[in-house]
């Protein structure tokens, strides 16, 4: 897939796969500056370890089907093969910086 003309730069902290010729924001002179997309899947909280587990093994190896790589290819997303603790630790750093951004900015509903 060919980036569009117009692409400066992608958000992400290094050079997409789709569009490898496109630099990254830190490369273009913007240190730091990351924003991407993410999804994952949640188990309700208190599922036992076991089924978490084979949760985790069975998806992580649907993650390595090409088909589904390139169906996921496709719509632009990149898999990320992680253990859940990684996967909470994201999301409790993601909570953490947006928490900080709309603090510092005073965003306030609307």
């Amino acid at each position: 897939m060919a980036p569009p003309a117009w692409a400066l730069a992608v958000t992400s902290k290094e050079r997409w796969p789709s569009f490898p010729d496109v630099p990254s924001m830190a490369e273009s002179g913007v240190p730091g500056y990351e924003l991407s997309a993410w999804f994952g899947l949640l188990a309700p909280a208190g599922t036992p370890d076991d089924i978490v587990k084979t949760l985790n093994v069975t998806i992580a190896a649907a993650l390595k089907e090409p088909e589904v790589n390139n169906k996921l290819a496709a719509m632009g997303a990149q898999p990320v093969d992680n253990t859940p603790k990684q996967f909470a630790a994201r999301i409790k750093a993601e909570v953490a910086r947006w928490i900080d951004v709309v603090g510092k900015n005073e965003i306030t509903q609307r």
